[in-house]
């Protein structure tokens, strides 16, 4: 396996010591290594792929030296707009290093939402016209890295990495984050909810644990399992809630997000807010990280989710960060008009023996549908 501090050394001797980027679980430990060694000035976690680019970009342009973005593959779709249109060497000709997880790489099992975005990885870079080396646990780390960077110098341009599963060895970090820190997580949270939630109540739930949590909780409790589980997509579960909305504006619709998620794409919030979606729900269980993927902080944290809300043109904000009062409050947004956004502040961690969900995403969708009374067959 390659060290992450090895990797980095090589960095840091082509004068490239700039990190930014989206979390993603094959890079965590790398995530990890460099959250820990560098300074907030020369590290951020940024809300989606595209700002890692446009950030990329504008140190370049300040400073003369390129700088790394690191994502998910399912994130080249974030940052293809930025990567074409600004960092192109037709265009304003900007040096940078993507580093880009393989989920999905074809022969390796993987998550369904993976898939396809896996097969056509390699495509799309080659369609970018960005050059490419691919790295795996035995690699030549510097043979790799050194020809890949001078090149990218050279000639002015991005240039990408693609890691595949294994190939960091694990790193564990000492350094510690400061947040306020909470009891319940997001599972109790989540059961909390459920119960309260009327059966005619429509739910969409984020990417990530968010829904395997849901999933799991329903089977648990014995419910049919008719929410719309958004198991890929990061950022658009609030877009899908407020399509549905639009929809079925008899019932109320509920989006289940996290803060990640939310922050992701956080022009949804005014877009929501802006139209007559009375029946709407947002909630944010809020655990101030990137939890899924390794638990990388957000700045969920240091933001003000109430007056960002009502700024977007909520009608209404509550928040809880204890079961009980959960419980009351719901009672309270269930006799309000939306679009509301209830913020849940939780703790990090999740059961290590949470599954996944057993349905196929077209299944889930065929009995979301049903439930919503849309299923035309």
């Amino acid at each position: 396996m390659i060290e992450p501090k090895q990797f980095c050394d090589i960095l840091l001797k082509n004068n490239v010591d700039f990190f930014c980027g989206v979390p993603d679980s094959l890079l965590k430990e790398l995530c990890a290594y460099i959250d820990d060694q560098f300074s907030s000035q020369q590290h951020i976690i940024t809300a989606n792929e595209g700002n890692a680019v446009g950030l990329a970009m504008g140190r370049f342009l300040g400073s003369n030296s390129p700088a790394v973005v690191y994502m998910q593959n399912s994130g080249l779709g974030n940052a293809v707009n930025p990567l074409t249109s600004l960092a192109d060497p037709k265009v304003y000709s900007v040096p940078m290093l993507l580093v880009v997880g393989w989920r999905g790489e074809p022969g390796v099992k993987d998550e369904p939402q993976h898939v396809m975005q896996g097969q056509i990885t390699e495509q799309q870079l080659a369609i970018l016209d960005i050059p490419y080396v691919v790295l795996h646990a035995q690699s030549d780390n510097q043979g790799a890295l050194e020809p890949l960077l001078q090149q990218m110098r050279s000639q002015s341009r991005p240039v990408a990495v693609l890691v595949k599963k294994g190939t960091f060895s694990s790193f564990k970090s000492d350094k510690k984050v400061s947040v306020v820190k909470y009891a319940m997580k997001r599972e109790e949270a989540l059961n909390v909810l459920l119960s309260e939630f009327d059966g005619d109540d429509i739910v969409v739930s984020t990417t990530g644990k968010t829904s395997r949590e849901v999933f799991e909780l329903r089977k648990a409790r014995g419910e049919a399992a008719s929410d719309f589980l958004t198991v890929g997509g990061m950022g658009h579960t609030l877009s899908i809630a407020m399509g549905v909305a639009l929809a079925q504006q008899d019932r109320k619709v509920i989006a289940i997000d996290g803060d990640g998620s939310m922050l992701m794409h956080m022009g949804a919030l005014p877009i929501a807010g802006s139209h007559a979606t009375n029946n709407l729900v947002h909630i944010v269980l809020n655990n101030q990280c990137h939890e899924s993927v390794g638990g990388q902080p957000t700045v969920a944290g240091n933001i003000d989710l109430q007056r960002i809300a009502i700024a977007s043109g909520y009608k209404q904000y509550f928040s809880a960060s204890e079961q009980d009062t959960i419980a009351k409050t719901w009672k309270q947004i269930a006799q309000s008009n939306g679009p509301a956004l209830f913020e849940i502040k939780i703790a990090k961690g999740a059961r290590s023996d949470l599954g996944r969900p057993t349905s196929s995403p077209v299944e889930n969708k065929r009995a979301f549908m049903e439930h919503v009374g849309s299923l035309n067959d």
